[in-house]
């Protein structure tokens, strides 16, 4: 199967700091995640001045201050996101960030990425789709609280202005953070593969790792999930991420989950063949038996090993006559 790719979602978490940005690419880098990735967004092209906050941010940021001003304290600067960029480039590991403005896309393209995330607020954002789908080769698209439809709608614009089809992937979404685990709906994004026939993927805000082992199970060639230095930090996200510990265990489960996949092909495999013989079975005597005898359900039986004739062969053997004495626990040789 294809590799999956793990995005090792840092977003706002580095808190507006770039000691934390940069301590965030080191933890993606050492747990092996493929990229890193944050956001990138000039503040008052994002949100207005009336915008509220969601209840989730307000649990975990000042509830009395407005989602501008919390949006201000998070931003970097384009020079900043250089820096980070160049960063992640010392450590091996891909740099992405999602822009949320047109200067953004812009300052993202002119860096070199060839990879464009479209977050899921943006999904019904039709010139910001044209500019995406003009801008970047490499399309992932999440889909959080959208609707079947608005997928088609956005995945429409996306393909007439540009996007082609077998470099687009779809993230199915739960925007809530964190998500319920009965609220994942994680066959919705097989649902999703169906109807559009395209490349599936899941951007995972539950608790723990589970969900998005699982949805590598189902199928997600993508997984992205939010992580952070510590939970316990201030900041809209930082509670419903990782830790560093557990973004390593999420990126060893989903290698290992790829490896247990498999083929899909049945057939024994080298490391189970040789207990073949041991855990089946053979006809053997149940009893001494002389030569001439024959070989009925009374002085045959099976056992272990399975180096013999195969019970599959019972009847085959039944009515036979012994060709030579047999010991009780001998394999039957015809």
């Amino acid at each position: 199967m294809e590799k999956v790719f793990i995005i090792a979602e840092a977003g706002v978490n580095h808190n507006g700091d770039m000691t934390l940005a940069k301590q965030l690419i080191d933890i993606a880098a050492d747990a092996k995640a493929d990229a890193v990735k944050f956001q990138t967004f000039i503040a008052e092209k994002l949100v207005s001045k009336f915008a509220e906050k969601a209840a989730y941010q307000k649990a975990s940021t000042d509830a009395a201050e407005n989602q501008l001003n919390m949006i201000r304290r998070l931003e970097l600067k384009f020079d900043q996101f250089e820096e980070l960029r160049n960063y992640a480039d010392s450590k091996h590991i891909m740099f992405l960030s999602t822009p949320f403005d047109f200067p953004s896309i812009d300052f993202l393209k002119s860096l070199g990425m060839t990879y464009g995330k479209i977050p899921s607020g943006e999904l019904t954002n039709m010139p910001y789709l044209i500019k995406m789908a003009k801008s970047f080769e490499q399309l992932i698209v999440s889909t959080g609280m959208s609707e079947m439809s608005e997928i088609h709608a956005a995945l429409k614009v996306l393909q007439d202005h540009g996007a082609k089809k077998e470099n687009i992937v779809v993230l199915h979404c739960n925007t809530e953070y964190p998500t319920p685990f009965e609220d994942a709906n994680l066959k919705a994004m097989q649902s999703i593969e169906k109807e559009f026939n395209i490349r599936i993927g899941y951007s995972d805000h539950t608790p723990g790792i589970e969900a998005p082992v699982a949805a590598v199970a189902l199928g997600a060639t993508v997984i992205e999930k939010h992580y952070t230095i510590d939970k316990t930090m201030e900041g809209p996200d930082h509670a419903a991420s990782l830790d560093p510990q557990e973004l390593k265990a999420m990126v060893s489960a989903i290698r290992n989950t790829e490896k247990a996949l498999g083929s899909g092909e049945k057939t024994p495999s080298k490391s189970e063949t040789k207990n073949k013989t041991i855990a089946r079975k053979s006809i053997v005597a149940a009893r001494d038996i002389k030569a001439g005898e024959v070989l009925t359900e009374d002085n045959i039986t099976v056992k272990r090993p399975g180096n013999g004739i195969s019970p599959m062969l019972w009847y085959d053997v039944l009515g036979k006559k012994a060709g030579r004495d047999f010991q009780t626990d001998e394999l039957i040789e015809l």
